[in-house]
């Protein structure tokens, strides 16, 4: 291990751990508990270990099940846009029928299906009869055109692909037919592509009384016939699983160079599923509202996975983000709980109609995915009632969170960090040049070990070993640990701007701009500059209803930040280049801007 290591931990770390009885007998699932760590001295490093507590030792299938066996005839899922309304016992039973009809079709343990598809009941299907029968689901991004599809589906060599029929203006079935315009003379059965070699069989997720018909395609609810939730191979097949199996390949975003499969195993996200949910304290009592993409982590393990473990109610308002469907089902299902990056938080409080719903069932939640603005922050504590929302950080590779706050985290620590490192991990920040642990308060990269970092990359293991040394998974992100071993991110390594000589981090100038009252939404990038080297440019997108101009805002960074900080070109535009997720695209910003000034 490089540089030099404080193995306390201070005692403000122990609240990340809910003090509740676990939802059910954790003995039989769970491994051995590796002993409380009692309070040292402060740390002087910036190097820190979350609290050791049982990890659970079983299969998500195994667990899910001890679930539904305590909480049979409550409510785990309602799907506002499918009109579906399913308890426990239910679910059990769809998931065990999907997961003999995967068996019928000769899916084999460790055989890759894609799903490519937004938010629906089938998604969770999915992710839960794969994992009953050892079949590594392949997370594809419904953003995904023909090249991309074909590069997932390839590199995985995935066998089945399960598709959404269309989603505003994807036509989800025509781009395979353009990828593979032989399909036309297939049946479902009989596939033979030329450009996805691998596949064999394409399911569509029809809807009820729906008359389409696709002679390649086979109907999911036919697919779902073929089943039979009293299967006996299902529980055979679910025995011989290890929770140390690979389950599950999640595509980081890409965007930058070719998109890498991060495969993580039962252990990786069940784990980690749970330990969020402690960290929000989340109960059988909780109903999370899920607007965020299921192929995502956010969605499914964040979301998901962090209520299921719980006994609690998972809700999905729409099948792709609409601020209003949100608000709606908050309101109609009483959700305690919603998820979501700053950008939706911020359509959602800015809806025109935001004060015509009821959100006061509203305790908790995460927002995620990008910097949390301290004044978005403040309005979903005040405006929707979320005084228990929390900050969660992490990466795909990571399962994905490695630091959370909690309930118990003061104000000042919520609105800016990203809290302490989750239980059974262990994060350290080091210089980016020599690799040493680096004095607290000071800047480094992050990196983070333990039971969450990934198996690898799918067929990468030269990527693979760059990224991960020695145990440690490197994030790219800069960040600073304080005394107490709370965590800022302050950007991506590759985000830094220096002018003239002068390091700056964007999201220092972007939480500064927030508090402008005229301004909804910033994004600081560097741009090229003969003198400097690089300078700063902002995009702002004002409040509805105001004027902001350039002096304004100018006049309100003179004396207040450094002068080298200060924005050099502005531009105000009603919307940011974004992935799906919700992440902003800065390299495309930079990319606009230095095409528009001729840099």
């Amino acid at each position: 291990m490089i540089g030099s290591v404080n193995s306390s931990s201070n005692t403000s770390n122990a609240s990340s751990v809910s003090k509740k009885n676990p939802p059910v007998d954790l003995s039989a699932l769970q491994g051995v508990s590796m002993g409380a760590k009692s309070a040292n001295a402060p740390l002087k490093m910036s190097h820190d270990r979350g609290p050791e507590t049982p990890l659970i030792e079983a299969t998500i299938g195994d667990f899910f099940d001890a679930v539904v066996e305590k909480y049979p005839d409550r409510e785990a899922l309602v799907v506002c846009h499918q009109n579906i309304r399913w308890t426990y016992r239910e679910l059990q039973q769809k998931v065990n029928q999907l997961a003999s009809a995967m068996i019928e079709m000769g899916l084999e343990i460790g055989d890759r299906v894609g799903i490519w598809s937004h938010n629906n009941a089938e998604w969770l299907l999915m992710q839960l009869a794969t994992a009953k029968v050892g079949v590594i689901l392949v997370n594809i991004n419904p953003a995904y055109r023909s090249f991309e599809l074909q590069y997932a589906l390839n590199k995985l060599g995935c066998t089945a692909l399960v598709l959404m029929r269309h989603f505003k203006t994807s036509d989800y079935a025509n781009i395979i037919r353009e990828l593979c315009p032989e399909i036309y003379h297939k049946p479902y059965y009989q596939l033979d592509l030329v450009e996805i070699p691998t596949v064999e069989r394409i399911i569509w997720i029809d809807e009820p009384g729906s008359d389409e018909e696709f002679g390649f395609m086979q109907k999911f609810s036919e697919w779902m016939q073929d089943g039979d939730a009293n299967d006996p191979r299902v529980a055979e097949r679910q025995a011989q699983l290890k929770n140390t199996d690979a389950i599950n390949v999640q595509f980081t975003s890409g965007t930058t160079g070719t998109p890498k499969g991060a495969t993580l195993t039962h252990r990786n996200i069940l784990n980690n599923g749970y330990f969020i949910g402690e960290a929000m304290d989340l109960s059988e009592e909780d109903r999370l509202c899920i607007p965020v993409p299921l192929y995502h982590c956010f969605g499914m393990v964040l979301g998901n996975l962090a209520i299921l473990t719980h006994g609690g109610c998972i809700v999905y308002p729409n099948d792709g983000f609409e601020p209003l469907s949100v608000l709606e089902a908050v309101q109609s299902e009483k959700c305690t709980a919603l998820h979501g990056v700053p950008t939706m938080f911020i359509a959602e409080l800015d809806h025109p109609d935001f004060d015509k719903y009821d959100l006061s069932t509203l305790r908790t939640g995460i927002m995620a995915g990008s910097s949390c603005p301290i004044e978005v922050m403040r309005r979903v504590i005040d405006e929707m009632h979320m005084s228990e929302v929390t900050i969660a950080y992490g990466m795909t590779e990571t399962s994905p969170v490695s630091c959370q706050t909690n309930k118990h985290t003061p104000l000042e620590k919520q609105v800016s960090t990203v809290g302490l490192v989750q239980p059974n991990l262990e994060v350290k920040i080091v210089d980016t040049e020599t690799g040493e642990v680096v004095p607290v308060g000071e800047t480094g990269e992050l990196l983070t070990k333990g039971y969450s970092v990934m198996k690898g990359y799918w067929g990468s293991r030269f990527k693979t070993k760059q990224s991960i040394q020695d145990g440690w998974m490197h994030t790219g992100d800069l960040a600073t640990m304080d005394e107490e071993g709370y965590i800022k991110v302050v950007g991506r390594s590759k985000d830094m701007v220096i002018r003239g000589g002068e390091n700056i981090y964007p999201v220092e100038i972007e939480n500064y701009l927030y508090r402008h009252p005229k301004i909804s939404d910033v994004q600081i990038v560097g741009v090229p500059d003969k003198k400097y080297g690089e300078v700063l440019a902002a995009w702002i997108i004002p409040r509805k209803g105001v004027e902001l101009t350039e002096d304004e805002v100018k006049q309100f960074c003179k004396d207040n930040i450094a002068h080298y900080k200060v924005p050099q070109y502005y531009r105000f535009v009603t919307e940011y280049p974004m992935t799906i997720t919700g992440k902003i695209q800065k390299y495309k910003i930079t990319e606009m801007m230095i095409e528009e000034l001729g840099l």
